[in-house]
C-alpha cells in the first residue's frame, strides 16, 4: 500500500521487523541475563554449592555470591570490550563520507558510534565493580572466613592482595577494568578506542594464568589454550550482546537513512557481516581450546556423562554446537538478504520491488535476525553461567604433584626428559597452542590470500609463500618441539630456542612479505570505518612505526635485548613466570623481525635505509653477537643457578659447561643467519643497482641522450668562461 501524501517515508518499514526490534534491547537483554542465573543455580545444585563446607564454610552468600559475580564480571567485560572494539573496527565514528572528513570537514558523531559507547561505559563500570566482589568473595572462600567488615578479614584480604597468586590476578583485573572505564569517558578517537580495546584484552591474561590451568599437568597448554578460549569468548558472547543491546537504535538509524534513499537495510547488514567474520575466528577459537582444556582433565569418554565436572562439559560442547548452527545461519542466509535486499533507491522501486521499499525476500528476514541474536544470546548466558559454575569444579584428573615427584617436576611443572640428542630435538613434542593455532591461523589466510590473488588475475611469487610457511613451521617447532622441552631445563636448549625466534624464524617470514600481500588483497572501506588493511597502513606509518624502524633502533633493540635479558632479572622472570616466558617468546620474535625487515624485506616502512648502511649495521651486529658469545663460553659463574643447577640429571656434563656450550651456540646460531641476511642485501642491492641503470637507459633512449649532451655542454661552457684557460693565438 502507498502511503498517504506528505507522509514520511521512515514510516514504511516491515511490522513485523518492528515488533521483533522492539522485543530486544534491553528487555532480551534482561531475560538472557535471568536464563544465565538460573544456568548458575541449576549448576551450583549439580555441584554442591547449597552444601556447607564439611571443615570451613564461608557462608551462602559466598557460596552462591562467588559464580553470581564471576557470570556478571564474565558478561560485563566481554561486552565492555567488545563494544570498543565495533567501534574502532566497524563503525563509523561521524556522519558524512570519509573524503570530507579527510579535508578537516568532520560531521557530528554518529548515532550508533554515540550509543556503542554509552553500552561500553555501562558494562564497564559493571564490570570493576564485579572485578571488585569477585577479588572480595575469592578471599572468602579460600580462607572460609564469611563476608564481613571486621578488621581481621580486611587484614587477610590485605595480605591475599599482596601475597597469594590468584589475589594478585584478581586485583590487576579489577585495576584494568577501573583504568578502561576512566579512559572510555575521555577516548573518541579511533586509534585510541583500539589502544583502549587492548588494554581491556589484557584483563584476559590474569584470568587465564589462575585456577586450574595454573595447576594440572601441562599447564602451559592449559593456560594458552584458556587464554585463546577467553579471548574467543570476550568477542563472540560480547558482540552479540552489543548488537542485542544496539537493535533499537540501528532500527532507528536505519529507517532515517531509508527515508533518506541513504542505505538503511545497509547498516545493520554491513555490521553483522563484519561482526560475522570475527565471530567465525572466535568460534574456531572456542571449540578446538576448549577441546583441548577438556582433554587436559578428562582421560575417560565415560567422565562426560559419570562427574559433574564431564557433565557440564557436555553441556557446553552441546550449547557451541548449536550457537555455531545458528551462527550458520545469520552468515549464509539472513546476511546476505539483508545486504542484497538493498540495491539503491532505483532497485528498490524497479520491477521486483514493493511499494514500501522492501523487496519480498527481506520481508520477515530481519524479524527473523533479531529473534535469533535473542536466543544466541540466551543461550550463550547460560553457557557462561555453566562456566563460573565449572571453574569451581574438581576435574577428574588430579591437579596435584605426585607423591616423589623430580626436582624438575617441581621446578618446571614437568619430568625431565631424556638425555638431550641431536634426535630428541625433532621428536620430541609438546604442543604449544597459543602458537600453534597462530602459525595455522596465519598459513591458512596466507595462503587463500594467495589464491584469491591469483583468481583475479594477478601474479605472487610461490617462493615467498614457501618461505612464509617454512618460517611459520619452524616457529611452531621451536615453541612446540625440543627446544622449548629443553629450553624448560638447560640453558644449551632455552639458548637454540631464543636464537632461532630472533635470527631463524623472522628471515622466513619477512621474506614471505605478508603486509604486501595483505595490502593487495584487503578491501579499502569507504565508510568512514578502519578495517585491517586501514590498521595496517596507519600502523606502517605511525610515529611509531617510524621510530622502531629506524635502522639504528632496530639493531640497539635487536642486539642489544641480549645483554639486558641474560644478564638481569628478566632470565629469571621468564623461566619462573608464564607470563614471562610469553613476553620472552614475544619480543625476541618481533625484534627479530623488524630487524629483518629493515635489513632485507620488502614489505612498506616509512623510510627505508640506505644499502650500505644496513650492510654496515649487520657486520656490527655480528661483531657483537661474537663478542657475548666468547663471553657466554668462557663464563665461570652459572646463569640462574637456582634454576638450571637444581634440575638433578645425570647427563655426563654440568649446568655450567652446558651453559658455555650455549655461548657457542648462540655464535654459531647468531653468526650463520646474519652472514645469510649480509647476503641478501648485497643481492638486493645489485639488483637495485641494475634497475636503476635499465631505468637510466630506458630514459637516455626515450630521450636521444639529452641529458648526458646537455651534462657534456655544461663542461664546455664552463671551458669557455674559465680565465685561466689557454687562449689560441691571436690574429
Amino acid at each position: 500500500m502507498t502511503p498517504a501524501s506528505g507522509s514520511p517515508r521512515d514510516a514504511r518499514v516491515d511490522p513485523e521487523a518492528d515488533v521483533a526490534v522492539r522485543a530486544v534491547g534491553l528487555p532480551a537483554a534482561g531475560a538472557a541475563l535471568c536464563l544465565g542465573l538460573i544456568a548458575v543455580a541449576v549448576a551450583g545444585l549439580l555441584t554442591g554449592l547449597s552444601t556447607p563446607g564439611e571443615i570451613v564454610d564461608p557462608g551462602a552468600l559466598t557460596r552462591w555470591g562467588l559464580p553470581i559475580a564471576r557470570f556478571v564480571h564474565h558478561l560485563a567485560m566481554a561486552t565492555a570490550i567488545s563494544a570498543v572494539l565495533l567501534a574502532a573496527a566497524a563503525i563509523p565514528a561521524r556522519v558524512g563520507p570519509r573524503g570530507r572528513r579527510r579535508r578537516g570537514q568532520d560531521g557530528a558523531e554518529h548515532p550508533v558510534f554515540a550509543a556503542v559507547l554509552r553500552i561500553a561505559a555501562t558494562a564497564s563500570v559493571v564490570w570493576t565493580v564485579a572485578a571488585i566482589a569477585v577479588l572480595v568473595l575469592t578471599f572468602s572462600d579460600i580462607s572460609g572466613q564469611p563476608v564481613s567488615g571486621e578488621n581481621s578479614f580486611n587484614e587477610g584480604l590485605l595480605g591475599y592482595i599482596e601475597s597469594i597468586a590468584t589475589g594478585q590476578a584478581w586485583a590487576t583485573v579489577a585495576a584494568i577494568a577501573a583504568l578502561f572505564t576512566m579512559l572510555i569517558f575521555a577516548v573518541r578517537s579511533t586509534p585510541g578506542l583500539f589502544v583502549l580495546s587492548a588494554l581491556g584484552l589484557a584483563g584476559i591474561v590474569p584470568i587465564a594464568l589462575v585456577g586450574h590451568s595454573s595447576s594440572g599437568d601441562d599447564h602451559i597448554a592449559a593456560v594458552n589454550s584458556l587464554g585463546l578460549h577467553l579471548l574467543g569468548v570476550v568477542v563472540w558472547v560480547g558482540g552479540l550482546a552489543v548488537l542485542l543491546l544496539l537493535a533499537p537504535v540501528l532500527r532507528d538509524q536505519a529507517r532515517r537513512l531509508s527515508a533518506r534513499d541513504q542505505g538503511g537495510p545497509e547498516l545493520v547488514g554491513t555490521l553483522l557481516r563484519r561482526y560475522s567474520t570475527i565471530a567465525g575466528i572466535a568460534i574456531v577459537l572456542v571449540a578446538a581450546s576448549g577441546v583441548v582444556n577438556a582433554e587436559l582433565r578428562i582421560f575417560a569418554w565415560g567422565q562426560l556423562i559419570t562427574t559433574p565436572y564431564g557433565l557440564m562439559i557436555a553441556l557446553k560442547a552441546a550449547a557451541v554446537l548449536a550457537l555455531a548452527g545458528i551462527g550458520w545461519m545469520h552468515r549464509s542466509w539472513i546476511i546476505p538478504r539483508l545486504v542484497g535486499a538493498h540495491a539503491g533507491p532505483a532497485a528498490r522501486r524497479g520491477v521486483g520491488s514493493t511499494d514500501d521499499g522492501a523487496r519480498p525476500d527481506q520481508r520477515g528476514v530481519t524479524g527473523l535476525l533479531w529473534q535469533l541474536v535473542a536466543v544466541e544470546v540466551a543461550i550463550m548466558s547460560a553457557v557462561v553461567g555453566v562456566s563460573t559454575v565449572l571453574g569451581r569444579t574438581a576435574p577428574p584428573v588430579s591437579e596435584d604433584l605426585p607423591p616423589g615427584a623430580s626436582p624438575a617436576r617441581i621446578i618446571t611443572g614437568y619430568d625431565l626428559p631424556p638425555a638431550p640428542e641431536l634426535a630428541n630435538y625433532f621428536t620430541l613434542w609438546r604442543l604449544d597452542w597459543l602458537w600453534v593455532f597462530l602459525a595455522v591461523g596465519l598459513a591458512v589466510w596466507y595462503w587463500a590470500s594467495v589464491v584469491r590473488l591469483r583468481r583475479r588475475g594477478d601474479s605472487w611469487s610461490i617462493v615467498r609463500g614457501v618461505s612464509f610457511v617454512v618460517g611459520l613451521l619452524t616457529l611452531v617447532w621451536v615453541t612446540s618441539g625440543g627446544p622449548s622441552i629443553y629450553g624448560l631445563v638447560l640453558f644449551s636448549g632455552h639458548m637454540i630456542q631464543h636464537m632461532t625466534l630472533t635470527m631463524v624464524v623472522p628471515i622466513f617470514l619477512v621474506m614471505g612479505s605478508p603486509v604486501t600481500l595483505a595490502l593487495r588483497v584487503l578491501p579499502a572501506r569507504a565508510d568512514g570505518t578502519r578495517g585491517t588493511r586501514e590498521w595496517i597502513l596507519w600502523l606502517v606509518h605511525s610515529r611509531f612505526s617510524r621510530i622502531v624502524t629506524h635502522p639504528v633502533v632496530a639493531a640497539a633493540n635487536f642486539a642489544g635485548s641480549l645483554v639486558i635479558f641474560y644478564y638481569t632479572a628478566f632470565f629469571g622472570f621468564a623461566l619462573e613466570y608464564h607470563l614471562g616466558h610469553l613476553i620472552m617468546t614475544v619480543h625476541f620474535l618481533l625484534t627479530g623481525y623488524i630487524f629483518a625487515l629493515v635489513m632485507v624485506g620488502q614489505d612498506p616502512l616509512p623510510k627505508r635505509p640506505p644499502h650500505p648502511l644496513r650492510l654496515l649495521m649487520l657486520l656490527a651486529t655480528m661483531a657483537f653477537h661474537a663478542f657475548l658469545a666468547v663471553a657466554l663460553s668462557g663464563s665461570e659463574s652459572l646463569l640462574q643457578a637456582g634454576w638450571f643447577g637444581n634440575m638433578g640429571y645425570d647427563w655426563g656434563f654440568s649446568a655450567l659447561e652446558d651453559q658455555q656450550r650455549g655461548g657457542e651456540l648462540m655464535w654459531g646460531i647468531g653468526e650463520i643467519p646474519t652472514m645469510l641476511l649480509a647476503v641478501i642485501a648485497a643481492i638486493q642491492w645489485s639488483r637495485d643497482d641494475d634497475r636503476q641503470m635499465r631505468r637510466e637507459d630506458r630514459e637516455a633512449e626515450r630521450t636521444d641522450d639529452a641529458a648526458l649532451r646537455e651534462y657534456n655542454e655544461m663542461f664546455v661552457r664552463m671551458a669557455e668562461n674559465d680565465p685561466h684557460q689557454p687562449q689560441g693565438p691571436r690574429g
